[in-house]
């Protein structure tokens, strides 16, 4: 297994933090980035190419790494996989512990189980 680094950037370009702050009242949403940009008065393409030149990733890496600090901040809280997973935005489960597994280097599961000892051992 592939660890990847857990790295969200902050936007500073006033078009991204605006995209960033709807995405982080709702990981869940699953707009694209033209219907976002059409919600905080920006082009997808000019939005797309800041991503990329201003945070060093895609919009799409962006938001699936916006998606997993926010699940696990839920998975510590010790919600399901199946909650987590609808919370985030992904489709079904098997898709979101697939990407949690190739960010975080474990599943889901397991990193919520590790939550859970550490609590119990504090």
């Amino acid at each position: 297994m592939h660890e990847q680094p857990l790295h969200l950037p902050e936007p500073r370009d006033d078009r991204l933090r605006a995209v960033a702050r709807l995405l982080y009242e709702t990981p869940a949403d699953n707009s694209t980035l033209a219907e976002l940009g059409r919600a905080t008065g920006a082009g997808a393409r000019t939005l797309s190419r800041l991503f990329r030149d201003e945070l060093g990733m895609t919009f799409y890496e962006w938001r699936t790494q916006l998606r997993i600090h926010h699940a696990l901040v839920l998975l510590a809280e010790g919600h399901d996989t199946t909650r987590t997973a609808s919370a985030c935005g992904w489709a079904n489960p098997s898709s979101f512990i697939v990407a949690f597994t190739h960010v975080m280097g474990t599943t889901p599961g397991r990193y919520r189980t590790g939550c859970r000892a550490t609590t119990h051992t504090s």
